[in-house]
């Protein structure tokens, strides 16, 4: 069992600076992977298709109430990985969207860069 004692200030200062600070690594590690995904013509291809399949870019409404529910719960995971693009690579956000339009207007799938 694990006894705290609510008196010990210390002990309670140095708990909480011990999570700030994993709390600031997983987020530099999750900043330096989202960078690392998106440095890539490949890795912005793979986060678009990912956005595209969890319909951010589509209406979700429908008629029957539990696929509506459906089709948000997938657009709310599509929304956390464009909230997290958006926070760690904004400017590759753009060239992502560039390059997806120009793929689907050109029709040229361009697969061998990477």
């Amino acid at each position: 069992m694990n006894s705290v004692d609510p008196t010990n200030l210390q002990a309670q200062e140095h708990r909480r600076s011990k999570a700030a600070a994993a709390n600031r690594l997983t987020d530099d590690t999750a900043k330096e992977d989202w960078k690392w995904l998106m440095k890539t013509k490949r890795g912005r291809r793979i986060v678009w298709r990912l956005l595209e399949e969890a319909g951010v870019f589509r209406l979700s409404f429908n008629t029957n109430a539990m696929a509506m529910a459906f089709a948000e719960g997938n657009k709310n995971a599509g929304l956390q990985i464009l909230a997290q693009v958006q926070k760690h690579s904004p400017d590759l956000y753009t060239t992502m969207v560039k390059e997806a339009n120009d793929e689907r207007n050109s029709g040229d799938a361009g697969r061998n860069d990477h």
